[in-house]
């Protein structure tokens, strides 16, 4: 049987250190764990990566993009989520996550939300709460020391890193364009992955 190509190819995903993980891994993050290295870091199955974008695009192509909320307290996340954002309609909260955004239709951050997408379960408990509260469902991109007991849809990458961050999040706006049938090919996506990129 062939194997199925990767959206891009493994050398991006490793030159990006998509697959690094951390020295601690969670029962959770097992099955999607490749190998450990001698140093201790645990690697992340770069295929299993793969195949959760697909899914996540596909989920996150079924809802009316001004209804997901795309949000990420750690600063290297930031760029990448309002990039995603701008590409796909969605609404971005970068940074600190206000109390209240999606429980309290009182605040002036409020939004009304279908389904919540996440940089990392640890960083942006605020947001996860919030969505648990209201019920809808959450995406989240978990490092190998995520506990994913409240996520609907894991994808296991390097969560921290710069690099990975902007591939993960480009791949993430190019694959729901295409299942919205907004672009036809990964040609007609406008963006480079360097525009995810946040500023060192």
């Amino acid at each position: 049987m062939g194997e199925k190509k990767l959206l891009v190819p493994e050398e991006m995903y490793i030159s990006c250190g998509a697959e690094i993980g951390t020295q601690q891994k969670t029962a959770y993050m097992k099955p999607f764990i490749a190998r450990v290295r001698n140093d201790g870091l645990y690697l992340i199955n770069i295929e299993a990566t793969d195949k959760r974008i697909r899914a996540a695009a596909k989920l996150l192509a079924r809802y009316d993009p001004d209804k997901v909320m795309v949000a990420a307290v750690r600063h290297y996340a930031r760029k990448p989520i309002t990039k995603l954002a701008e590409a796909c309609g969605f609404i971005a909260q970068p940074g600190r996550f206000l109390p209240g955004t999606l429980t309290n239709p009182l605040s002036e951050n409020y939004h009304e939300v279908d389904i919540l997408l996440i940089n990392d379960p640890i960083g942006d408990k605020q947001a996860m709460a919030e969505a648990i509260k209201i019920g809808i469902p959450i995406v989240a991109l978990c490092d190998t020391n995520n506990d994913t007991r409240f996520v609907d849809l894991v994808i296991p990458v390097n969560n921290k890193g710069r690099k990975a961050l902007a591939l993960t999040y480009w791949l993430l706006a190019r694959e729901i364009l295409k299942e919205r049938k907004e672009i036809k090919s990964d040609e007609e996506f406008k963006y480079s992955v360097e525009d995810f990129e946040a500023e060192l």
